[in-house]
């Protein structure tokens, strides 16, 4: 059985004007893969309600899952809420729950909640919360989607909470090799490679370093003995080829 299919999408002015480097969809891959959960896809779209609903809505009919991060803070920029409330037909409104929660970061919250704060209790009709424990604002899910801060610590926060009530597959294994010999001197080899071994992705990220030029070479698969076959084969070829692996 296949295992379960994903996206991500990024949201925000931010990352597309290059002033913020996202590390959230890296982290989220790496989780991903562990709990086999294939991410196949990864959009960024800017702050403009029209353009996230077309994109939640692409890519929730395409996917298992989708998981989303940034726009959902005090701002008035922090608009992801209420488009992925439009995205479904939905309505949206603070909720006493999630706004409970949020009471729970102050000493006075009848003083301290103020309306700006108030935005991040804003929960779509129908969601689930997904549990904050860094800065308590709630993430949420609502069908297939997930919706996360973009702050990475509260996003990986978010991320943990959300992972084990996941139905994943078989994770994804890799291993890796480095070789001394430039893509060109790789390229025929590892086309054999893969050729003998179906099963099993094989990467190639060249580096220069120094003046040497090489590549990493990496395998991955989810079955173990399929990437041991293919890791066993690579360290021939890189034998026969006078590369050291790392």
């Amino acid at each position: 059985m296949p295992n379960p299919t994903a996206a991500m999408l990024t949201i925000g002015d931010e990352i597309l004007s290059g002033r913020t480097r996202d590390s959230n969809m890296p982290h989220l891959a790496r989780t991903l893969a562990a709990a086999g959960i294939d991410l196949r896809e990864a959009r960024t779209v800017p702050d403009d309600a029209a353009e996230i609903v077309a994109a939640v809505n692409a890519l929730r009919a395409r996917y298992d899952h989708v998981f989303t991060s940034g726009g959902i803070g005090p701002t008035h920029d922090d608009i992801t809420a209420d488009a992925i409330a439009a995205a479904f037909g939905v309505g949206i409104g603070v909720r006493e729950d999630a706004r409970a929660i949020l009471a729970t970061n102050y000493a006075d919250p009848e003083r301290e909640l103020n309306e700006a704060r108030l935005r991040m209790a804003r929960i779509p009709d129908g969601a689930t919360l997904i549990e904050n424990p860094v800065s308590r604002a709630p993430g949420f899910t609502i069908g297939n989607v997930h919706v996360m801060a973009g702050v990475p610590a509260v996003f990986e926060a978010m991320v943990a909470s959300l992972a084990p009530l996941l139905t994943g597959g078989r994770p994804l294994l890799s291993v890796s090799a480095r070789a001394a010999h430039p893509e060109g001197i790789l390229a025929g080899p590892l086309r054999a490679l893969a050729e003998a071994h179906p099963s099993v992705s094989i990467g190639c990220y060249p580096f220069n370093q120094g003046g040497v030029f090489g590549a990493n070479v990496v395998l991955r698969a989810q079955d173990e003995a399929a990437l041991a076959a293919a890791e066993a084969g690579l360290a021939a070829m890189l034998g026969e080829l006078g590369a050291g692996r790392a």
